[in-house]
């Protein structure tokens, strides 16, 4: 059964766009720590600053949930936790010449009453840098020989 918590992040992240910023504090803490692969920030302040940027230019994007884990916490009685994997589905006018991009990934949520913690976990090479003119062809260049 998913909690009530973990459907409420997946309601906020079906469409990321500047109309979740208000819904944020229904869902996170005022003491929220969010991290993914290219930054950390803390406190709810922070965050929807740092959502904010994100979306600066995005014309669209939208996260595509599957499976959830959702569980007690063994360490903290009142403290649960799930992993949400997902798919983001993306598209931006200076990556891959605007075109819808795909990126799996995950992320880590703990939480009580709202979300206190929030980790992503995906690769940013496939969802930005693979996708910029030079630069992307230098990493798609490299993983192919590394995938040899």
């Amino acid at each position: 059964m998913t909690s009530r918590i973990v459907q409420q992040v997946q309601q906020l992240y079906s469409r990321f766009d500047e109309s979740i910023i208000p819904a944020m504090s229904d869902v996170y803490r005022a003491d929220i720590v969010f991290q993914d692969p290219l930054q950390r920030v803390e406190g709810l302040g922070e965050v929807t600053r740092y959502f904010a940027g994100m979306m600066n230019n995005l014309q669209e994007c939208r996260f595509e949930f599957g499976q959830v884990i959702d569980m007690a916490s063994d360490q903290k009685p009142g403290v649960y936790q799930a992993v949400l994997f997902w798919t983001m589905h993306y598209r931006h006018p200076k990556l891959a010449g605007g075109k819808r991009l795909s990126v799996s990934g995950n992320s880590h949520i703990k939480f009580q009453d709202k979300v206190f913690y929030h980790r992503d976990y995906y690769d940013a090479g496939a969802m930005l840098y693979e996708h910029l003119p030079v630069l992307g062809w230098v990493i798609r260049h490299i993983k192919k020989r590394t995938e040899a």
